[in-house]
């Protein structure tokens, strides 16, 4: 049976898939900074439509096909490690959402890497 390891911060941040840092995707950067950080892991998710602050509907569906559509990343480690990597998306989201949750571990087991 799996039981509770600990309580975590969940991270999550909502932008646009076309949001650039430095000719880049805003997504792929706070990836790369979250791995460099020793983040325990970070995930990049698609939507398929959504709307934000703006109120404007991004969607890709087939008669309103949209270059922008929305794009959450999320990132789940303790809480230490989590709030200490704020300030690095202070530069990088220039619009869009983020959010911290209190979390609950159930598992998190790694992969072996392949030499």
């Amino acid at each position: 049976m799996t039981r509770p390891t600990e309580r975590a911060l969940r991270l999550t941040i909502f932008i646009g898939e076309s949001d650039l840092w430095h000719h880049k995707p805003v997504y792929a950067e706070i990836v790369h900074r979250a791995h460099t950080a020793g983040l325990a892991g970070a995930s990049v998710f698609r939507g398929i439509e959504g709307f934000g602050a703006s109120s404007l509907i991004h969607t890709q569906r087939l008669l309103s096909l949209s270059e922008d559509l929305p794009v959450a990343i999320v990132i789940v480690d303790d809480e230490e490690r989590v709030r200490d990597f704020l300030p690095q998306l202070d530069e990088l989201v220039a619009e869009g959402l983020v959010m911290l949750d209190d979390c609950e571990v159930i598992r998190y087991v790694g992969r072996e890497r392949a030499e």
